[in-house]
């Protein structure tokens, strides 16, 4: 595949994946996430690369979807329901991957950046780094079986703040809660991954790779089966009158009033 939105550097022990839309923050459209999960999964291949560090272009690690974004709308079920699983197909092949991940976050990383940051190894961000999930604010739930990534890291409490919420959580707060292994300087932070990335990488990768596989089954053992049908449930919360008050609020820029239904 010829990338259009990521780069990907190769060629030793250490690669670098870079999303590479920042005049968009780097936000998600659909060709964007499949050759993120392309690179994911060529990986499989690279008999060099031991850790892979994925990061923004500019000024954000990744801001989510591109609501600007032209992509295809199918009126059949069937086509949608296929074409809302690309995101759960994305995360699932970072998560697969046999080198170790790192996310190298400066800015945002809100909605499927957010997804993508909770689905790496280790996360080291800057100081001025934000998290948050906007989906609540337009009427939807959270997809791509990411939510357990994030319960996984900061707890249900805090999931649910950051989830729930919709608001914006500082770097601070996110290495307080655990979000993120280390913070640094926004300047600092693609040398600190690299740090980071050297040491995983003189490592003997057989048991440094089996460790992690191990510790991915052993934390999401139940995630697949529990969070099946959260693209179905997405599909559902568009259909609502909330989430078409949502929408015109947010173009109108209003507050919106929600009825429940």
């Amino acid at each position: 595949m010829d990338y259009e939105c990521i780069q990907v550097e190769r060629g030793g022990e250490v690669a670098v994946v870079t999303f590479n839309r920042p005049e968009k923050a780097n936000a998600l459209n659909y060709r964007h996430i499949e050759e993120i999960e392309h690179a994911a999964l060529s990986f499989r291949d690279d008999e060099a690369a031991r850790v892979v560090i994925f990061t923004g272009a500019g000024k954000h690690f990744n801001s989510g979807a591109d609501l600007t974004a032209k992509d295809p709308v199918h009126a059949l079920l069937t086509v949608r329901r296929r074409r809302r699983r690309i995101g759960q197909h994305c995360i699932q092949a970072i998560l697969d991957m046999d080198q170790i991940t790192i996310a190298a976050w400066r800015g945002a990383a809100m909605g499927g950046g957010a997804c993508l940051a909770t689905a790496m190894d280790f996360r080291v961000g800057a100081k001025d780094c934000f998290m948050s999930y906007p989906e609540i604010l337009i009427g939807v739930n959270l997809m791509w079986q990411s939510l357990p990534l994030l319960v996984h890291l900061v707890g249900p409490a805090r999931a649910k703040q950051l989830v729930i919420s919709g608001k914006h959580f500082p770097g601070p707060t996110l290495f307080e809660w655990g979000a993120l292994d280390e913070i640094v300087e926004t300047q600092q932070v693609m040398d600190k991954a690299m740090e980071w990335a050297s040491h995983y990488a003189a490592l003997p990768p057989v048991p440094a790779q089996m460790i992690k596989r191990s510790v991915n089954a052993i934390t999401s053992a139940l995630d697949r089966s529990v969070m099946h049908a959260d693209f179905d449930q997405h599909l559902l919360a568009e259909d609502t009158t909330d989430r078409n008050e949502a929408v015109a609020a947010y173009l109108e820029k209003r507050s919106p009033k929600f009825k429940g239904n």
